[in-house]
């Protein structure tokens, strides 16, 4: 008898979550149990997806498949603004300490920021989602003294703002957790044997942890019509005024007057501009976000380096300096927000390619390029340098920023075009001597770029990332699709590690390379 093969669909992997019953028939208006549990599943690799993990590591498999089936996986056990006392188990990728729902509750996960292992703290519960309940935290009742030093506290908002998570922390425990971090990303999204991986290298530090951040963004909502008169400057600022940043847990603005991870320009310009705000408020009609970036004073370049401006127009040039390389883009445009990190990154990046190398690379391709960074600062060791990026300002960036450096024209170019077809633009690359550079926004690179790259087999892949879950699928996917192609040819992650550009945060940038190896014979 003839097998009737199954579509693709059907041979899908199940989620790690998902649970294995037979299928029932049901009424076509009533879900069934799998159904009633897929609407229940996080968007995949969506922060919440990232936090579900967390929470299977917690509380285990069983338990919360037991609770998709049964239909309470979000019949939270605590009630809004109970408050509870809690011992903190471990902390989230994203920053919060997470520690189970007292007995005799079933078992739920209770997430709380601010908060450390092993310790006790009150928290007041404000809102619950699939498996676990966010709270407050209310009071440290008792401390973890080995982690925590609340002298290491540099911002009066910090326990407020949502912006970091870490200022208790030594910069070391910083460094730990963002490794574990990768580790997790890893484990979780990549579908790949641990064996498939090298060790985890530990996270390479900023070399500024406060007064790093080149850019802010404070924002503020505009008046209600009965708000809209002009403000007695010689009196208190109005309540309902608040200039700055999310209280954390909300999408509520709370003022902020000073934010000490930023630079000191940075610092220096938010006091007269939220001055600017404050005596014109009444004249918004809408809510604005603010933009403040520090840039070198483009009026003083021939004497100094060290002279600085802040730049608040989206449309105006921000200039920086990255080791010997001058960079200059439009403010409003993405350019990483930690200037004293970009130079050690281009360097392990640098180093990293060359390091195991029999055939020396010639050919670059950058792709997701922007104003040109990686480009522009590898230039000098391929001889052939190419960038693609979508946007066609950051291609003329990145164009005038190669006539800056001075680098010989026809060396390195750049084009504007989608990612997803950046093979058909260098076909022309020996794909032996060629290097890959991908440096994607958070979604990761789509399947049709994938499939490029395992047909282009470049010698040596680079994959920067700002979101370590979508980087984690995106080479597992590149792995397991190079099984299929016949000619024995794979990559191997030769390392992978973390790069802090945001010290005092959770958040994490990862570093890994590929290399094309040939198979044993």
């Amino acid at each position: 008898m003839k097998r009737r093969r199954l579509p693709l669909a059907s041979m899908k992997k199940p989620r790690l979550d998902d649970v294995e019953t037979p299928k029932k028939q049901v009424s076509k208006h009533k879900k069934s149990r799998a159904a009633r549990k897929r609407d229940l599943n996080p968007e995949p690799y969506s922060p919440d997806d990232v936090l579900h993990r967390d929470i299977l590591q917690m509380i285990g498999k069983e338990a919360v498949d037991k609770a998709l089936v049964d239909g309470s996986a979000k019949n939270s056990p605590l009630q809004f603004h109970d408050e509870v006392e809690l011992e903190i188990l471990s902390i989230s990728s994203g920053g919060d300490g997470l520690a189970l729902a007292p007995a005799p509750h079933p078992p739920w996960v209770v997430v709380v920021p601010f908060s450390l292992p092993g310790e006790k703290v009150r928290a007041k519960v404000y809102r619950s989602g699939l498996m676990h309940s966010l709270a407050d935290l209310v009071e440290v009742v008792t401390p973890n003294n080995e982690l925590r030093d609340q002298s290491r506290v540099q911002c009066k908002y910090f326990g407020t703002c949502a912006g970091c998570q870490y200022q208790m922390l030594s910069y070391e425990t910083q460094l730990g957790l963002k490794r574990d971090v990768v580790v997790k990303a890893f484990k979780n999204f990549s579908d790949l044997p641990e064996s498939s991986l090298p060790e985890i290298g530990s996270t390479i530090g900023s070399p500024l942890q406060y007064g790093y951040r080149t850019k802010i963004t404070p924002h503020f909502e505009a008046p209600r019509q009965s708000q809209r008169q002009p403000l007695d400057l010689a009196e208190p600022k109005p309540e309902w005024l608040k200039i700055g940043f999310n209280k954390v847990g909300t999408r509520t603005t709370m003022d902020i007057e000073d934010c000490p991870i930023a630079t000191q320009t940075i610092r220096d310009a938010l006091t007269p501009m939220r001055e600017g705000i404050i005596s014109k408020i009444h004249t918004y009609k809408r809510g604005v976000s603010l933009l403040l970036r520090d840039s070198l004073d483009m009026s003083d370049l021939a004497s100094s380096l060290d002279k600085h401006v802040c730049i608040t127009d989206q449309k105006a040039i921000v200039r920086e300096q990255v080791g010997d390389m001058s960079f200059e883009y439009q403010a409003g445009s993405f350019f990483q927000n930690n200037n004293s990190v970009l130079e050690p990154l281009t360097t392990y990046v640098k180093n990293a390619i060359f390091a195991h190398t029999t055939v020396k690379p010639t050919h670059l391709v950058d792709a997701y390029c922007g104003a040109g960074l990686f480009s522009i600062m590898l230039s000098p060791h391929f001889e052939v340098v190419t960038g693609i990026e979508l946007s066609a300002d950051s291609i003329r960036f990145a164009t005038r920023n190669a006539e800056l450096n001075n680098i010989p024209k026809g060396k390195c170019t750049f084009r504007a075009g989608d990612a997803a077809n950046i093979f058909a633009t260098v076909k022309s690359f020996p794909p032996g001597e060629t290097v890959l550079i991908i440096d994607p926004p958070r979604k990761g690179c789509d399947d049709n770029f994938i499939r490029q790259l395992v047909e282009f087999k470049c010698n040596i892949v680079v994959y920067v990332s700002c979101n370590v879950h979508t980087q984690a699928r995106d080479i597992g996917m590149i792995l397991k699709k190079m099984e299929g192609h016949g000619d024995g040819k794979t990559y191997v992650v030769e390392s992978l590690r973390g790069f802090d550009l945001f010290p005092q945060t959770a958040h994490v940038e990862s570093v890994a390379i590929l290399r094309l190896v040939s198979p044993v014979t």
